[in-house]
């Protein structure tokens, strides 16, 4: 039986997303519809962390700032005017465009600071960017509410439309639009890691001196990808606060920014379609818990002492995680070169170079041992 070749892999592949985006919507309901919406926009914001941590080698801790940046953007531009909080009036999808473009521009603002840190070192300064943002939100009253949060603008319209004897509303609308918003960002993801910006990054993460040695200005392609993965999680900002209808500041704490990189540990690190399995996973796993408590019996219902739904999903994404690490690292010691026998290493090398084996001269080691002695009588 031949193999089947890689286009018809594609066309199914797309073909099972295509339905999977379609039919829904005629068989569920508003609060299915919008646990939808929610695994879209966490799945943006996971792909854009999986390109700064995965593909790029950059921790950061700082994914709720640049949430909450976008969702706040957009509530600010799209709100009416003369309400009790600010508001500019601009059209939702103009609204929802600029708020991820302000949280880009965030990002790029942290870029310096980013461009010359690695590893745990930026993970420390990007928590930074919580705690301001989380004061910001709860000082700024008029454009975010304070701590009572305020609600988020429509971003459709709620005229029904009727197709096929279904009825398609506001949740039905939103529904597509945060599919077809995720497919767009794993797309343009897939080219970016694809393309030479991708094998550039790939080059950052594994050895910046290697990178710098062939040309690649590595500080400027760290920056490029803080501020690709902030625009990312601006997009995920407002299409999280679309389905939630409010934004509080409780809502983009640095708990937020460790469920996504729970998420893309899960998936794998680098991994597209990795990150939004990890995200659909960590999104809709608690509301499942939740929905069907009565019926698991090892749930207890919230205040009873027992173990709750919230508990449940946390201690399946700990171990998730330890699962992928432990995974990981095992891998990596199978894919270690194993150790040459006695006589592959006595043998001369393919090319002729007869290097002497000190091993094989026992009166070179004892003159060098006699050689390193120290002269403790002196």
């Amino acid at each position: 039986m031949s193999e089947i070749s890689p286009r018809i892999r594609r066309a199914v592949l797309w073909t099972a997303i295509g339905l999977a985006l379609l039919v829904p919507p005629y068989y569920l309901d508003e609060s299915w519809l919008r646990l939808g919406l929610s695994v879209a926009a966490a799945g943006i914001g996971a792909i854009g962390l999986t390109l700064l941590t995965g593909t790029a080698g950059q921790l950061s801790l700082a994914h709720g700032f640049f949430l909450g940046v976008g969702a706040v953007a957009y509530c600010v531009l799209a709100a009416p005017t003369g309400d009790r909080l600010a508001g500019l009036g601009l059209p939702a999808p103009v609204a929802a465009v600029a708020g991820m473009v302000l949280a880009g521009l965030a990002g790029l603002a942290f870029s310096p600071i980013a461009a010359r840190l690695r590893h745990i070192y930026l993970g420390i300064a990007s928590i930074a960017l919580v705690f301001i943002g989380q004061h910001v939100l709860n000082v700024a009253q008029p454009l975010t509410g304070g701590f009572n949060g305020r609600r988020t603008p429509d971003l459709v319209d709620d005229t029904v439309t009727t197709v096929a004897q279904v009825p398609f509303g506001e949740y039905e609308k939103l529904w597509y639009l945060g599919g077809v918003a995720l497919i767009l960002a794993a797309l343009f993801a897939r080219n970016l890691v694809d393309g030479r910006v991708g094998r550039a990054l790939i080059l950052v993460r594994d050895s910046e001196p290697a990178a710098a040695a062939v040309g690649i200005p590595v500080q400027t392609y760290k920056a490029l990808a803080f501020v690709v993965s902030s625009m990312y999680a601006g997009l995920a900002g407002v299409l999280s606060a679309v389905a939630i209808g409010s934004v509080a500041p409780q809502s983009f704490a640095l708990e937020v920014s460790v469920l996504y990189l729970v998420m893309i540990v899960i998936g794998g690190l680098g991994s597209i379609g990795g990150a939004i399995a990890g995200a659909a996973v960590v999104t809709a796993l608690p509301v499942l818990l939740q929905e069907y408590a009565a019926d698991l019996p090892f749930l207890a219902q919230p205040g009873s002492g027992g173990i709750t739904a919230g508990h449940a999903a946390r201690y399946a994404f700990g171990i998730a995680v330890i699962a992928a690490v432990l995974v990981r690292a095992t891998g990596l010691r199978i894919r270690q070169t194993p150790p040459r026998s006695t006589d592959e290493q006595n043998q001369p090398s393919a090319g002729g170079s007869h290097r002497t084996d000190p091993r094989r001269r026992p009166e070179r080691v004892q003159r060098e041992g006699e050689h390193r002695t120290p002269q403790l009588d002196r």
